[in-house]
């Protein structure tokens, strides 16, 4: 599996800092588990993000200091063994294997299942056919869209298994799935996707996208 497409920085360093939405940090975990560049780079800033905190000097706290939550609400689900596309992090969530997910239809050529998640974004799973696209939009804060099987291609590039686009609200696109291979992915939502169609404005709530 060669990877080309990376966690940016941001993302890394706000992962190290467990300070990532459980949404986005579930798919930065998945991500990081497929891809050795990335986990490296993570190393380095909590390597960085322990000497600094050394360097602290120490204060006398008046109250217990708060536990910063979990990283990503799926970690504390129980663990099962990951099927070979599915990446550990997120066996707790998609039981059995691709193949096995029961889709949603949310258009022509392609479903949807969403995953469980406690804390703040939302979690799914995309399958498209070969060819299909889902409606332009854009995003209500950060996106992570990590691909499992096939290949999607958009304007930012052309995305393979293990390759993870990491997009804000500054980015407008319209992922359409490979030719041949079609497309399974897991997104990432912080906020609310905002299409521009009309037909697909007003189908999103039944869809809960």
């Amino acid at each position: 599996m060669t990877i080309t497409h990376h966690l940016d920085d941001a993302t890394l360093m706000s992962h190290a800092a467990g300070s990532l939405p459980s949404a986005l940090a579930a798919v930065a975990a998945a991500h990081l588990a497929m891809c050795p560049r990335c986990r490296r780079e993570l190393a380095i800033l909590e390597r960085i993000g322990g000497e600094l905190v050394a360097s602290l000097s120490p204060v006398t706290m008046d109250r217990p200091e708060p536990v910063a939550p979990a990283a990503s609400a799926v970690e504390t689900l129980p663990r099962r063994t990951a099927p070979s596309e599915i990446p550990a992090p997120l066996a707790c969530v998609i039981e059995g294997k691709l193949d096995d997910v029961r889709w949603r239809w949310i258009g022509t050529g392609v479903w949807h299942r969403r995953l469980p998640i406690s804390g703040t974004g939302s979690l799914q799973l995309i399958k498209a056919a070969p060819g299909a696209s889902v409606p332009e939009h854009t995003h209500s804060g950060s996106e992570l869209t990590l691909v499992l099987r096939g290949a999607l291609i958009d304007s930012t590039g052309r995305y393979d298994p293990g390759d993870v686009a990491d997009l804000d609200e500054s980015i407008e696109h319209t992922p359409i799935a490979d030719a041949d291979a079609g497309c399974i992915c897991v997104i990432a939502n912080e906020s609310t996707t905002r299409f521009r169609g009309l037909i697909a404005r007003l189908m999103q709530p039944w869809h809960g996208l």
